[in-house]
């Protein structure tokens, strides 16, 4: 056996236990990035529905079956985000830790605002949009990692603890820059009705044309109410989703006779290259966008 040879087999036998990291499988970008940030090495995080995709209509085929399958942990949001993840579950016979990061947060239910028969009485899922629940995301998932990887502990609760504090900046920031507008101008219309949590944090007024699931397909009289509803109320701006048929916003916003604020990003984040690669990079982004078209 060479010296080359011989020195690769003594440092395998010298890595370290959990050098084989951690096989995790996330629902979508957004829980896969809290994970990754709070799993740092130690994790090897894959996501079924991928940047720009849509988890609501997601179906899930047999190579996603046989990731989870293969998964130590398997991180979800819950809350009734992916109405597939009990069959997905079910059919790869997961036995690893299953992960309900957004479990134990106040939710709040849809705005009864948007449009005929479209989210009322629903919870609604999008609770990442909220830095203070994204709290209760962190440790919720921090504690599923430690219960897979309990060598892990210490780097997992110093990772969380330290985007912990991260985003209880990026909340202050966001909560001082939407506090300098006048309450009579947070008011916002979307394609559907994702932002409920960042317009119950910072006193944001919603209006979307959809309901909490973009499965759900908007009436034309939902479509002509939330006219009317624009027109008397004075909305500035319509934002269109990354996710989300930009078309049906094309419409409304002629009828109105309202702008189109920009794209926001609601329920995945962009692909690496784009500007909202991770969730603090989506949060500020949204923020931005929204001010700029309500100031």
């Amino acid at each position: 056996m060479n010296k080359i040879a011989l020195g690769l087999m003594l440092a395998s036998l010298t890595l370290p236990a959990w050098a084989a990291k951690l096989p995790v499988v996330a629902s979508f970008t957004v829980v896969a990035d809290l994970t990754r940030q709070i799993g740092g090495d130690r994790v090897d995080v894959s996501t079924l529905v991928g940047p720009d995709g849509d988890a609501h209509v997601f179906q899930p085929s047999p190579a996603d079956v046989k990731r989870v399958a293969g998964a130590k942990v398997f991180v979800v949001n819950g809350l009734g985000m992916e109405g597939w993840m009990t069959r997905l579950t079910k059919a790869s016979s997961f036995k690893g830790v299953l992960v309900e990061a957004g479990k134990g947060v106040k939710t709040i239910k849809a705005s009864a605002e948007e449009g005929e028969g479209h989210g009322h009485d629903t919870m609604d899922p999008h609770a990442w949009h909220d830095p203070q629940r994204v709290q209760v995301y962190i440790r919720n998932i921090a504690d599923g990692l430690i219960k897979a990887d309990p060598a892990g502990k210490a780097e997992y609760d110093k990772r969380a603890a330290d985007f912990s504090a991260r985003v209880k900046q990026l909340d202050d920031w966001a909560a001082q820059r939407f506090a300098a507008v006048p309450s009579a101008r947070r008011k916002m219309l979307t394609t559907h009705d994702a932002f409920g949590y960042l317009g119950n944090r910072y006193g944001i007024r919603l209006l979307a044309i959809q309901g909490v699931s973009t499965e759900a397909e908007a009436s034309a009289k939902g479509v002509a109410q939330l006219v009317r509803q624009v027109r008397k109320e004075q909305v500035d701006a319509v934002f269109m989703e990354n996710m989300s048929d930009k078309r049906l916003l094309e419409q409304l916003s002629k009828e109105a006779g309202v702008k189109v604020g920009g794209k926001l990003y609601a329920d995945a984040l962009s692909p690496a290259k784009g500007p909202a690669a991770t969730w603090q990079d989506m949060f500020r982004y949204n923020v931005d966008t929204i001010l700029k078209s309500v100031k």
